[in-house]
């Protein structure tokens, strides 16, 4: 049973991760009258949406109970500044990342920001091997290179986009950047949440409320 449910999570999260990234792309794309939505809007309102989503499941795991929901959320968040405050790097650079990743989007096609972005692979791994001091075996260095290798190709111009003079509408080399950027600030951020993770016993949907709190003024 658990092993049928780790495969379906897996399957909804490519599906989820895919899905995400077509529609994003297709949003920024749409050629419609009248001006585009603003992607840092897209941003608050994600940032909106995690923090009702992790309430919502901190009031169930309080036993759907409102009067326990806020001790929980006064004794782990208020009465802890100093431990919230740890928050405050990873959220800045979500919210930096979560603008960046619009941006690419709005100068990449869906299939290279893709594969392009899936170098926040790499960047993870060495921040986990400085940061958390974690050991990569060989077959896990010799992945990276071929992840690398892979990325590099993607980016090699084909015979079709040098002949081509259409362009796509913003500059490839801007997205390029933002999403390299992404990559570094992802892999960060992310090694980084780890680490406060391990080193505390609050509940993911705890810190993920830390973050959204630090992550709306600068969104905003």
């Amino acid at each position: 049973m658990s092993a049928n449910l780790k495969y379906l999570s897996l399957g909804i999260l490519v599906f989820q991760t895919t899905s995400l990234v077509l529609t994003m792309r297709y949003s920024r794309t749409l050629k419609e009258e009248g001006p585009r939505y603003l992607s840092s809007t897209a941003v608050v309102v994600a940032e909106l949406l995690k923090i009702m989503a992790c309430i919502l499941l901190v009031y169930k795991d309080s036993k759907c109970s409102l009067r326990a929901l806020n001790r929980v959320l006064h004794d782990e968040i208020l009465n802890k500044p100093m431990e919230t405050l740890k928050l405050a790097i990873p959220s800045g650079i979500y919210t930096l990342q979560n603008n960046l990743l619009y941006v690419a989007l709005s100068n990449l096609d869906a299939a290279t920001y893709q594969v392009t972005y899936q170098l926040k692979i790499l960047t993870t791994a060495l921040f986990s091997v400085s940061m958390l001091s974690k050991k990569l075996g060989v077959y896990q260095w010799l992945s990276l290179v071929i992840l690398m290798t892979g990325v590099a190709f993607v980016q090699w111009p084909s015979d079709s986009q040098l002949d081509s003079k259409e362009l796509s509408a913003g500059s490839q080399f801007v997205g390029l950047m933002a999403v390299l950027t992404a990559c570094f600030s992802s892999g960060f951020a992310g090694v980084y949440f780890e680490k406060i993770l391990k080193e505390t016993k609050q509940s993911v949907w705890i810190r993920n409320i830390q973050l959204v709190s630090f992550s709306l003024e600068p969104s905003l």
